[in-house]
C-alpha cells in the first residue's frame, strides 16, 4: 500500500466509476427493453380484440346456418314422407289429418328458410365491417412493427455501446492497484453501478447521508481508502483531487 499514491489511485477510480456508472445504466436500460417490446405485443392483440369477435361472430352465423340447413333437409323430408304416407290414408280424417301435418311441417320450413335468408344478410354486414376493420389493425400492425424495430434498433445500439465501455474500462485497469479495485468492485456490484462517490455538502454522494468531519479529515490524509460507514462506498472530495 506505501508503494502507491492513494490520490493517485482515486483519481483512476474516479475514472472507472464514470465509465463503469454508463455501463450500469446501459445495462439497467437493456434489462428493460424486453418488458417494452412485450407491452407493445399486448396493445397490439388488445386492437385486435375487436376483429377478433367479429370473426367469431361471422363463424358463428354459418355455423347456425348450417345447423339451419341441417333441419330444413329435416323437414323436407318429413314432407316427402307424409306425401306418401297420404296416399296410403284410406279416410277422409286420416286424409285431413295428415294434410294438417304436412302445412304445419311447411309452416315450420318456411321460418326456416327465412332465418336463412336473414343469416346471409347478417353474414354480409359483418363480413362489411371485418372489411373495414382489418384496414385499421393493419393500420395497427404497421405502427406495431416500425415502433417494435426501433426498440430493436436501440437495443442492438446499447449492446454496441456496453462493448465500447468495456473495451474503454479494460484499458483503464491498468493502472489501478489489484487489491483497491476489488475492494471498488466489491461495493459496486451491489450498489447500483455507484462504488466510489464524491462528498456534497457534507454528506455522502451515495447514499446522502452526513459525513462526520472526522472521516473528511482522514479522507484528505490520502493515506488510504475510506469508505462510508452507511453505505460502505468508497469516498472522496471533488475539490481535492
Amino acid at each position: 500500500m506505501t508503494q502507491i499514491s492513494i490520490k493517485d489511485q482515486i483519481k483512476k477510480l474516479v475514472d472507472l466509476q464514470k465509465i463503469d456508472a454508463e455501463i450500469y445504466n446501459v445495462n439497467t436500460g437493456l434489462t428493460e427493453k424486453p418488458a417494452v417490446i412485450e407491452e407493445l405485443r399486448k396493445k397490439f392483440e388488445v386492437s385486435k380484440t375487436h376483429l377478433n369477435q367479429l370473426e367469431e361472430k361471422f363463424k358463428g352465423i354459418q355455423l347456425k346456418r348450417k345447423e339451419l340447413e341441417l333441419e330444413m333437409k329435416a323437414r323436407e323430408d318429413d314432407i316427402a314422407k307424409s306425401n306418401i304416407q297420404l296416399t296410403q290414408l284410406k279416410t277422409n280424417k286420416e286424409y285431413q289429418i295428415k294434410l294438417n301435418e304436412i302445412a304445419s311441417i311447411k309452416a315450420d320450413k318456411s321460418i326456416i328458410e327465412e332465418k336463412i335468408l336473414l343469416s346471409y344478410d347478417e353474414a354480409d354486414a359483418v363480413q362489411g365491417e371485418i372489411a373495414k376493420e382489418k384496414v385499421v389493425v393493419e393500420a395497427q400492425e404497421k405502427r406495431y412493427l416500425a415502433r417494435k424495430k426501433e426498440v430493436e434498433d436501440e437495443i442492438r445500439l446499447m449492446e454496441d455501446r456496453v462493448k465500447v465501455l468495456e473495451s474503454q474500462r479494460k484499458q483503464q485497469l491498468p493502472g489501478v492497484d489489484r487489491t483497491l479495485l476489488n475492494r471498488y468492485e466489491k461495493v459496486l456490484a451491489h450498489k447500483d453501478g455507484l462504488g466510489i462517490a464524491p462528498i456534497t455538502d457534507n454528506s455522502c454522494g451515495g447514499c446522502h447521508m452526513n459525513v462526520p468531519p472526522q472521516t473528511i479529515n482522514a479522507i484528505r490524509m490520502h493515506d488510504q481508502l475510506v469508505e462510508c460507514e452507511i453505505c460502505q462506498r468508497i469516498m472522496y472530495l471533488e475539490d481535492d483531487l
